[in-house]
């Protein structure tokens, strides 16, 4: 099949798709005005910030700067944040991204309606920004959607769901994914609940064995009091991660060279894993997938610990509750049918998301006969919640002149791109 055959082809079904997918997409029509707040001290200068309530009760926040290059990125956050959404939380994620700003691009960002999981919700918000925008400023030029970690989750299934509306008319011009979670929610945690069951066969503690039992796939009881504070005490006591190494116990010593061995998780990462693992789940788990198990280690053979005989033999085991299972994939799995100019950029050291996730969201794509829509890109420097501002900018730059020229950018040509910008910025690219 020829490309633009693909094209349209694709560009049908999500018009079919769109309006159940993002059925709150009206509401937004029905949102609080928005005012004129101060940005944040590093933008005042250079921006006008506006900030409201959308219906469903997400707030966003809006940057326009004053030398606008009429070019608007949508932004989708990481996380998910588990705590309910504040009015001014989504002043960090644009202090991150103030280089999109700096840069002569007007900014919005959503809080989402609540917190916890829930891609489809929180894409149904991303895109009620994107309209109220519109509603406010007018039409762009063009409208670049931007996804960041969990972000990108959200930002790939509204770019799948919600590129077109109804009638077949462009939504967004591009899509820009940076550090993204794109193996969508059944497969992006299962190493995480294999931590769990590797962590308990080891510690013990989680829960100890004179608390209420519940399994590893449950995160916390629901109504558990456990704070993050209780967890890194529990996994300290343990592992010893609180002292030099050289002062830790023998047998914390060698329960961290088994943990790590096996899991893969370096040391250092182990407390925020098992803080994702923990509360995360118990979101994901108990309010969002009725209280079943969308995690499976029946086949799981773990390796590299010094005994694996008994680990294996020990370790708890746990079946996937079907129902469970494609409740999460119907939310947050991704099919790979694109239909905008998409840039994807990872850290290649991201302990946090592996780059590994961009490159399975690429096989999906190709498989799908869309990879003509798809540039993936790795940068070298950085962290997981932000890359170097060049590495950004010139994938931000690409996405844009790929939408206006409809030419796809070789990877050599954003690498020249970035060096430029670099100099500009008196920064280091690193793609």
């Amino acid at each position: 099949m020829r490309i633009g055959a693909l094209k349209w082809l694709v560009a049908g079904l999500a018009a079919l798709l769109v309006q159940p997918a993002l059925a709150e997409r009206q509401a937004g029509h029905n949102a609080k005005p928005s005012s004129a707040r101060p940005c944040p001290a590093s933008l005042d200068s250079i921006a006008a910030c506006y900030a409201g309530q959308d219906a469903n009760g997400a707030y966003y926040l809006a940057a326009v700067p004053k030398v606008w290059n009429r070019v608007l990125v949508v932004h989708a956050h990481g996380g998910p944040r588990l705590g309910q959404p504040k009015a001014d939380d989504s002043d960090e994620d644009l202090e991150r991204f103030q280089i999109m700003v700096r840069q002569g691009y007007a900014w919005i960002g959503s809080t989402y309606r609540r917190g916890g999981y829930g891609v489809r919700m929180a894409a149904a918000d991303v895109d009620q920004s994107r309209a109220i925008f519109w509603q406010r400023f007018g039409k762009p030029r063009l409208t670049v959607l931007h996804g960041q970690s969990y972000g990108g989750n959200v930002a790939a299934k509204l770019a799948e769901l919600g590129a077109v509306d109804a009638a077949g008319n462009r939504l967004f011009d591009g899509v820009l994914l940076t550090n993204s979670v794109l193996w969508g929610g059944t497969k992006a945690y299962t190493f995480r609940a294999d931590l769990r069951a590797v962590y308990q066969y080891y510690c013990r503690n989680h829960p100890r064995p004179d608390e209420p039992q519940y399994p590893a796939w449950q995160g916390l009881q629901r109504d558990s009091k456990m704070t993050r504070r209780d967890l890194e005490a529990r996994v300290n006591a343990c592992l010893g991660l609180d002292v030099a190494a050289q002062k830790r116990a023998a047998d914390q010593s060698r329960r961290l060279q088994d943990i790590v061995a096996v899991t893969g998780i370096k040391a250092d990462n182990i407390v925020r894993h098992l803080e994702w693992a923990t509360f995360q789940f118990q979101d994901m788990v108990q309010l969002r997938l009725d209280g079943r198990n969308p995690f499976d280690n029946r086949q799981t053979v773990y390796r590299n610990s010094a005994d694996d005989a008994a680990l294996n033999k020990a370790v708890e085991r746990f079946a996937a509750d079907p129902q469970a299972l494609a409740k999460l994939a119907y939310d947050s799995d991704l099919t790979g049918l694109i239909l905008l100019p998409t840039i994807a950029v990872h850290w290649d050291k991201d302990s946090t998301v592996s780059a590994e996730a961009d490159k399975f969201y690429e096989a999906k794509i190709r498989s799908n006969g869309s990879g003509d829509y798809f540039l993936g890109l790795t940068s070298r420097e950085g962290t997981h919640s932000k890359l170097p501002d060049a590495d950004i900018m010139a994938a931000l730059d690409s996405v844009v002149r790929w939408a206006e020229t409809a030419q796809k950018p070789a990877q050599g040509q954003v690498q020249t791109r970035c060096k430029d910008v670099a100099r500009r910025l008196n920064g280091t690219c690193t793609i």
